[in-house]
Order: C-alpha cells, then structure tokens, then sequence
C-alpha cells in the first residue's frame, strides 16, 4: 500500500461510516485524492460512501473541458458526481481567489449530506504558502494557524467537517503518486501567473527557501500548529468573557467591555464578530469602536465592518446590517380590497415582512403584523380617508394608547428607547396625513379600538 493510502486508510478510519465527498478540480492533488480513495473503495478498506463534486467556476476559458474531465476520470473509476457551476463576480477590496474559494465551499455545504466529511488535498507545501500569505498580511494567531487538519466546515450544520487528510505530507509525495501510477490531470494556466501572490511564493519563494533550509515545510507546519494551540486558548477566554458582556444575541454591555484590557476588548470582539459570521475587523478599526464606546452618553456613534455596522446606543454596542434608507418608501392600501373577510398583504422593504390588512364589519381595521407576529384591531378611516402605510414622519404630536398626555413623536420614539436607526425602519400607519399608529410600539388612543 502506498504512503498516500495507508494516510489515508489511517485517517478515515476515526470515521466510520461517514459519506466522504471529495472537492475535485481535476489539478494533480485532488486527481491523486480521487484516484486513492477510488482504489480503498474498490478494495472495500473503506466503509464510508465516497462521492464527487465538482464545481465549475466559469473563470477559465477552459472551464467546460476541465468539467468534462471531472466527468470522464468519475465515470472511469465508477465514482458518482455531482457538478455545480456557479457564476462569480469582481468585488471590490475582495480577491477573485476567495470570491471563487467562497462559492465553492458553498456548492459543497449545500450539497453534502449533514455528517459529510469534505475532503480536500491539500499538503504540506500548501500550508506553508498559507502561513506565509498570512504572515504577508499581517495576520494574528487565527490567520497564522493557515489549514487544521479537520474544522467545522458549516455553522448551520456543525456535523459537517472540512477534512485535509495529506496536510503532513509534501509536494512531492503527491506528484510520485501521480507518476507511479500514470494518472492525468488538469494544469490550470492561472497557476503559472505570478502576478497571483500564492503563484510567487510557489514558483519563486518557496524554492529557494526549501534549498537553503531544507526542513522548511516541517518547521512552517510545526509554527501554524503553535499559533493554533495559542488561538485555541484565546477563544476559550474570549468564551468567558463574552458570558459577561452579550446583553443579546447581537448586542454587548459597554460597561463590561471597557472593564477590559484593550487585548482582551480585541480578542472578545472578533470572536463576537466571528460567531455572527461577520468579516473580521482591521486593528484600524478595532481603535475606532473602542473609541467610540468612550464618546458622550447621548451620541450614537457607528463603525462599519465588512457588510455590518456596530452601532452604540446608550449602554449598549449593537450589531446590524448595513440597513437601506427606506425613508422615501410609502404605500396607499386599497380599502376595496379588504373588504369584511378579505386580506391585503403588504410585503415592507428591506427584509422588514409583511403585513396583513383585513376591514370588519364592526367597523374595526385588523392588522396582521408578520413583524411582530401579532393582531392589532384600529378603528377603521372614514369612506373618504386614505390608507397608507409610510415610514418617514413631520415629528407629528401624537397620544400613544400607554400615554396620558400629547407628545410630539420623536420624543415618543426617544423615551420607548428605540436605537435611532430602528427609529427610522417603524412603519406608520395614517389616515389622509393623521397618524394612527408606529406599528410594533403603539397605537394612537383616539384610534384605539372600543373592545
């Protein structure tokens, strides 16, 4: 048995059972992976369900041959094949590399059964590129740890695992491999452009590190796993940490946080960020939110990171999306239509729900709130008034049914304590131009329904 079997026999034996699927590209690593595995399963040293997939980015103009290479190299070894293609765009400030790495683990999530092992065949020269791209961009003990040998590879299904089962073993051994056994593969033309970093490293870097310390690899690999038993150790307190400080799911209490060294108000934050799946912040931006949390009680300073913002409000650090203005938005219900029995559903923008109109005979206005998941029963507008639902407002004063005494609204809104950017998301419902109701917070009492 070869050295690449009898690693692999090794490894998969801790998994019994379990279906394994390989990440196939067609390059000389996965083909050595696929040609392996198919040979364990033809010997049935494996007890597992081995499967294929394959994913078509569409970034070469070779894409749909190395497809019908996936598809032939399967067929032969009578292993099934599922193909994705997928259609990945530039972004800014965003590596073609990791928007084509992104969809790929995408395709791979959604198609693996929930306990599937995803196997990839990546070695040891891999992992030192990884340390060193790492080191490049200054990373900290996460980055530096590059590839573990087996992670959670899908937070929505935590049974799912991204296995490297070659990561200790080189180059060299997997290109033997190939050649002993006279397997084909793909040679991706990108994988020679040095102008990609990973390609200098391989190409120019790597080569002349590996002659003058010939033990590179091994000492490379051996760092990665000490930053990773340091980042281990890091997350635990972070775990502790966190236990004091979450106010909720996406919110934290500032008093905790700056009870804190700064490293610790660093290290808690990033693994908050990192359990709302968020990109993670710069050290630039890390000084911005403390900062921030040291600004005036009254103001409500915000920090963008990635996609999402962190926002303070009074005593609390708020995690939220990166929300559309949606000031302008309005929409006139159509009385005719909710006529006794029948329902109007209006769909609210920016991923705000819906809600559900119905008239009564008894003169009241029901109103399903998918928002809120609730009934509110208002008195229904005279014939001649207009139904609209709105989210902009002239600061109107107003009588909320909790309230003895007339306010105008903005200072409603201000003593119920909703954050200001919540503030802005509240539909109104009016009558012509009179306020009836802030829809999840209180109903005007003139419009309050008798029963």
């Amino acid at each position: 048995m070869s050295l690449i079997e009898s690693t692999l026999l090794n490894f998969f034996q801790q998994y019994p059972q379990r279906p394994i699927v390989i990440a196939y590209s067609g390059g000389v690593d996965s083909q050595v992976l696929l040609h392996a595995l198919a040979s364990l399963n033809q010997q049935q040293a494996l007890n597992n369900d081995v499967s294929v997939c394959h994913v078509n980015h569409g970034l070469s103009v070779n894409a749909q041959k190395w497809q019908q290479f996936a598809r032939q190299q399967c067929k032969q070894l009578k292993l099934p094949l599922v193909v994705f293609e997928v259609n990945v765009q530039a972004k800014p400030q965003q590596s073609l590399e990791a928007l084509a790495r992104d969809a790929r683990y995408h395709a791979l999530k959604t198609s693996s059964a929930d306990n599937a092992l995803i196997v990839t065949g990546h070695h040891s020269d891999d992992q030192s590129e990884t340390f060193l791209l790492a080191l490049k961009r200054g990373s900290g003990l996460k980055g530096l740890s590059a590839m573990a040998q087996v992670s959670q590879f899908n937070p929505q299904c935590l049974n799912q695992l991204l296995v490297r089962p070659l990561l200790k073993l080189t180059r060299k051994d997997i290109t033997d491999y190939a050649q002993r056994h006279n397997l084909i593969w793909i040679e991706d033309e990108s994988n020679q452009d040095i102008r990609f970093d990973r390609n200098f490293l391989r190409h120019q870097i790597m080569p002349l590190l590996t002659e003058r310390w010939p033990s590179i690899l091994s000492t490379i690999s051996r760092s990665a796993e000490h930053c990773r038993e340091g980042q281990t150790l890091l997350t635990e307190l972070a775990q502790q940490d966190l236990t004091f400080c979450q106010l909720s799911a996406d919110s934290l209490l500032i008093i905790e946080l700056l009870k804190l060294s700064k490293a610790r108000f660093n290290n808690v934050l990033r693994y908050f960020l990192e359990c709302q799946q968020c990109l993670m912040p710069s050290s630039e931006q890390l000084e911005q939110v403390h900062h921030q949390l040291l600004a005036q009680a009254d103001k409500s300073p915000a920090v963008k990171v990635g996609d999402h913002w962190l926002r303070r409000f009074k005593e609390a650090l708020y995690f939220t999306p990166d929300l559309n203005d949606i000031s302008t938005w309005q929409t006139v219900i159509n009385d005719n239509l909710i006529k006794n029995g029948d329902e109007q559903t209006i769909q609210l923008p920016d991923g705000l729900g819906v809600l559900d109109f119905t008239l009564l005979s008894s003169g009241q206005l029901t109103l399903k709130q998918g928002v809120i998941s609730h009934h509110l029963k208002i008195l229904a507008p005279e014939k001649n008034e207009q139904i609209s639902i709105r989210f902009a407002h002239n600061n109107p004063s107003c009588l909320p049914d909790y309230r003895q005494k007339n306010r105008p609204l903005k200072k409603v809104l201000q003593e119920l304590a909703i954050p200001p950017w919540h503030r802005k998301r509240i539909p109104f419902l009016y009558y012509n131009d009179v306020l009836v109701a802030a829809l999840g917070y209180f109903i005007c009492k003139e419009y309050l329904a008798k029963e």
